[in-house]
């Protein structure tokens, strides 16, 4: 490929070293696709259509299902579309565009994440406030910003990595136009750019895992207040899932990123980004469906009658 070419597209390489995984891969991105799409569907219209869900706790699950469902379909239809045939190109329109729905959708999934970590901190150790302080229009203030936090922080890095001068080079060790992979092949210095994707890295991941953290443990501390066991069972069950989800999102994010960067790291971190942006996804619907009764009974409801 000539560099003239190169200015107009990149070579997503993604798993090309291992053509025998290709074939295997697409099989099974293809139906790890669909179920998250079905099964984020059917969460966004469970909490919509019953009026029991109509409550803080399913607004922001309702946010996060379609964060998700935006999340994953940023990139793995390209991934599909790579994995099928000979044809690894990505337009450099479409990376702009990839990289700027990937670092926006998953900044805005650590804030949101954070918000739901605030909603169950509320709903256990202030329970009598808690329609006080969780009213509507507190819901929308707290997704707006997370939203727009994570949009904000895609509006500051996407431009700053894509113009990053490349001399030519356009082959990314990657499946998708991720950030790091695309500064690796700039032909300049990149301490200013790293250092300045190591400050909103503290502000977009570790600030909210922080709040997390604190969130939780003041939670805890509330649950072994709780005389009863089924209250304390009560209690860690409506906290369940949402720690479940918090440590795969922010475990394999956290793990990849502190990884050094030679090349098995590289292979571990295109691994660990397909789970995050693909198999996290598709288990946030499970983890909220198997382990949450009133999405179970809503979910009895509105299917078929006998």
């Amino acid at each position: 490929m000539t560099n003239q070419s190169c200015q107009n597209q990149f070579i997503l390489l993604g798993f090309s070293d291992r053509p025998w995984l290709e074939h295997i891969l697409f099989g099974f991105v293809l139906i790890f696709y669909l179920v998250t799409l079905v099964g984020n569907i059917i969460i966004i219209l469970v909490s919509r259509l019953d009026p029991s869900l109509h409550t803080p706790m399913y607004f922001f699950l309702t946010n996060l299902s379609l964060l998700d469902l935006c999340f994953t379909t940023s990139s793995i239809p390209q991934l599909l579309f790579n994995l099928g045939g000979p044809d690894k190109t990505i337009s450099s329109t479409g990376c702009a565009i990839q990289l700027f729905m990937f670092l926006g959708l998953g900044g805005t999934e650590c804030l949101l994440l954070a918000v739901m970590a605030y909603d169950r901190f509320t709903a256990i150790c202030k329970p009598l406030h808690y329609s006080v302080i969780m009213h509507p229009q507190l819901c929308w203030q707290l997704v707006s910003v997370a939203w727009g936090m994570g949009l904000l922080n895609s509006l500051v890095m996407s431009p700053v990595t894509m113009m990053l001068p490349r001399c030519g080079r356009c082959r990314v060790k990657h499946f998708l136009c991720e950030m790091p992979a695309l500064i690796k092949i700039a032909c300049v210095d990149t301490a200013a750019v790293e250092g300045t994707v190591f400050i909103l890295s503290v502000i977009i991941v570790l600030v909210p895992l922080s709040l997390i953290l604190v969130s939780y443990s003041y939670i805890a501390q509330a649950v072994l207040k709780i005389k009863s066991a089924a209250g304390r069972k009560k209690a860690f069950n409506t906290c369940g899932s949402h720690l479940t989800v918090v440590a795969l999102f922010y475990g394999n994010i956290i793990y990849m990123y502190m990884q050094p960067g030679n090349n098995s790291s590289q292979d571990q971190g295109k691994f660990l980004t397909l789970f995050y942006n693909l198999v996290t996804p598709m288990l946030n619907p499970l983890i909220y469906t198997l382990r949450n009764k009133d999405v179970k009974e809503a979910m009895k409801k509105l299917g078929p009658r006998k």
